[in-house]
């Protein structure tokens, strides 16, 4: 698919979910086009399974390729960086329901530590 563009440098392998890998992907998009190289330097996804979700990404409309003379860069559409904004929300709404949750925990536990130094103190 990719015409045996792309190269091996750069390359090493971090353990990551498709979806997270789909996001490192669209967010160095994000900034400007790059080639292979660079997204695998910028994301740290082994060459291999970059090409594979760069296959994905292609194929969904969210990165374009751009043939260059001399390399093939890749650019985030505006599809992508509608998804991209999208999985960045959802991120932000995993994180503030987090930290209510851990402030709901905090006022119940609150009465009770209360409750148990006043008792100390009677004693």
């Amino acid at each position: 698919m990719f015409g045996g563009q792309h190269g091996q440098t750069g390359c090493s392998e971090v353990r990551r979910s498709k979806l997270e890998t789909y996001e490192a992907v669209l967010e160095v998009l994000m900034k400007k086009p790059l080639d292979i190289d660079r997204i695998a330097y910028e994301t740290d996804i082994e060459c291999r399974i970059l090409n594979q979700r760069l296959d994905f990404l292609i194929e969904n409309g969210l990165v374009e390729e751009r043939p260059m003379p001399k390399k093939t860069l890749y650019a985030i559409t505006e599809r992508g960086v509608a998804v991209f904004k999208t999985l960045n929300f959802n991120r932000y709404l995993e994180k503030v329901s987090s930290a209510l949750s851990a402030i709901d925990d905090a006022m119940h536990t609150l009465p009770i530590l209360s409750r148990d130094e006043d008792e100390s103190r009677e004693q």
